[in-house]
């Protein structure tokens, strides 16, 4: 081949607007708040002491901010382009501790490193966020509850799981980008409040039923 018939194809290949390879559509990723809040209707409890509210453990995927759902056939997805505005685990968090904060149902609730005496020491993880069904939302958080009794020694007060489900309205992620996402987020949303709803409840029960020493 003559160096003016190679001139010649590399100039075709480096013409203005012309590509060899195919044009992709830019995606934008979606992103959804993860922060319900305790209804403001519901009744206040009168609590006696502080708890110290650890950071939250991000369970097995969860650290990933991507949506979750399960598939027919029992496998795992993540949306690609549609996630949580924080990571969930901390997003979970800091809407736990808002939760106990407008539930009464503690004195005080601690942040770590804070100078409030808290006889109580709450530890928790994200274990489950997703939609499960085409219809139906889960969350769950895993939770355990000990006192400290002096001289390093700790009592244990409780240990549970909190779950809650939420009806996913409309199109679901299923349904494709957009509206759909909107949908399933919105379900996961409700779920983790109805999980933070049980976690009270449950916290209730064990406060009333295992006095402090």
């Amino acid at each position: 081949m003559s160096v003016t018939r190679r001139h010649s194809l590399f100039g075709l290949l480096v013409l203005p607007g012309c590509s060899v390879l195919p044009d992709r559509p830019f995606i934008e990723i979606r992103r959804y708040p993860l922060s319900p809040a305790r209804p403001a209707d519901a009744p206040r409890r009168q609590g006696r002491e502080a708890v110290l509210v650890r950071d939250m453990r991000a369970g097995p995927g969860l650290d990933s901010r991507g949506l979750r759902s399960i598939r027919n056939d029992g496998t795992l997805a993540v949306a690609p382009y549609a996630e949580w505005a924080a990571p969930p685990a901390d997003a979970a968090e800091a809407a736990m501790r808002e939760w106990l904060r407008a539930s009464g149902l503690f004195a005080g609730v601690a942040l770590p490193g804070s100078r409030i005496a808290a006889p109580l020491v709450l530890e928790s993880e994200l274990v489950a966020l997703e939609q499960d069904s085409p219809r139906t939302a889960r969350a769950a958080i895993s939770a355990l509850l000990v006192e400290e009794t002096g001289l390093a020694g700790v009592r244990l007060r409780g240990q549970f799981v909190a779950r809650g489900t939420a009806a996913v309205q409309g199109e679901g992620q299923g349904g494709g980008q957009g509206r759909g996402q909107a949908a399933s987020a919105q379900a996961m949303s409700e779920a983790l409040g109805a999980a933070l709803a049980s976690l009270e409840t449950e916290l209730a029960r064990i406060l009333s039923t295992t006095a402090p020493r």
